[in-house]
C-alpha cells in the first residue's frame, strides 16, 4: 500500500511541475515584450542597432591599424614578417636620435579609426531607417556626424546628430553613444612612453614596462638598419599593438662598442 501511495505521491508532484512549466511559457508569451524592453532591447533602440552594425568593422579596422603602427596606410614604414609596420620615431641619419613622426598618437589613431568605418556608420544609418521604417516607424536624422574616442578598456563612437522616431509617440534621441570592449587606449599609452624613450635616449628598456604591468608583453626585435620593432601583447586578451623606430642607428660594420 505505501508503495502505490509513495507512487501516486511522485505522479502528482510530475502534473504540478509540468503546470508550472505552462504557466510560465504563458507568462513569458504575454510579457516578453516588456522584458525586451528592460532588458534594453527593444525595438525603439537605436545604440543597440548601431552597436552591432558597426561592431565588426571597429574591430576589423583596430586590428589593421594595431598591426600597422596605428595607421590603415602606413607612408614611413618598414616591411616586417609581410607587414607595413609605420615609423612612430624617425631619423635616417646615423648617431642621431629619431624625431617622433605622431606627437598626437592617440587623436591620430582615433581619426583613422573615425576615416576607415565612416562609410559604414553612414551605412547602418540607412539601414536603420530602413528597417524603422518597414515597421510603421516615421524616422528622421540630420547628417551622420560622429567621433571616435580611444577610452581605458574601451573604444567609443559617438554620434551627434540627432533621431526622431515618429508612431503612436515621438521619440527623440539628441546622440547615440556605442561603446566597444578594447584595450587599445593602454596599448598606446605604452607605446608613447616607449617612443619617447627613443627620441630622448635611442633606446627603452621594456623590462621596466613588464614588472610594472604583469598582464604586458613587449616584444624588441632589432633590425640590422638600425630599425627597431616593438610588440606590445595584452597577455589576458591578446590584443596587440606593434610600431616601428629607427633611433641612434650605426653605420654597418660598427655597433655602440665600436667596430665589429
Amino acid at each position: 500500500m505505501s508503495e502505490k501511495r509513495g507512487s501516486r505521491g511522485q505522479v502528482t508532484i510530475f502534473i504540478i511541475v509540468g503546470i508550472m512549466i505552462v504557466v510560465f511559457g504563458i507568462l513569458v508569451y504575454m510579457f516578453y515584450p516588456n522584458i525586451k524592453s528592460t532588458l534594453g532591447i527593444s525595438p525603439e533602440n537605436p545604440s543597440a542597432y548601431i552597436q552591432t552594425c558597426l561592431e565588426d568593422e571597429i574591430e576589423n579596422s583596430v586590428e589593421i591599424l594595431s598591426a600597422q603602427g596605428g595607421s590603415v596606410n602606413p607612408k614611413n614604414y618598414f616591411l616586417y614578417s609581410d607587414e607595413k609596420i609605420e615609423y612612430l620615431c624617425y631619423i635616417n641619419e646615423y648617431y642621431k636620435t629619431c624625431v617622433v613622426q605622431q606627437p598626437l598618437l592617440k587623436k591620430h589613431i582615433e581619426d583613422e579609426i573615425k576615416e576607415d568605418v565612416n562609410s559604414q556608420a553612414k551605412q547602418c544609418f540607412e539601414n536603420m531607417k530602413s528597417s524603422y521604417e518597414n515597421r510603421g516607424y516615421n524616422f528622421k536624422s540630420g547628417s551622420v556626424d560622429f567621433e571616435v574616442e580611444l577610452l581605458p578598456k574601451r573604444i567609443v563612437v559617438r554620434f551627434n546628430n540627432s533621431i526622431t522616431l515618429e508612431k503612436e509617440a515621438a521619440s527623440e534621441y539628441d546622440s547615440l553613444e556605442v561603446a566597444f570592449n578594447n584595450n587599445l587606449y593602454e596599448l598606446v599609452s605604452i607605446a608613447d612612453s616607449i617612443i619617447n624613450w627613443e627620441a630622448t635616449y635611442g633606446d627603452a628598456e621594456v623590462t621596466t614596462y613588464m614588472n610594472y604591468y604583469h598582464d604586458l608583453k613587449v616584444e624588441k626585435k632589432k633590425q640590422s638598419d638600425g630599425t627597431t620593432i616593438y610588440i606590445l601583447t595584452d597577455r589576458n586578451t591578446e590584443n596587440k599593438f606593434q610600431f616601428a623606430s629607427r633611433s641612434v642607428a650605426w653605420p654597418p660594420g660598427y655597433g655602440a662598442g665600436g667596430v665589429v
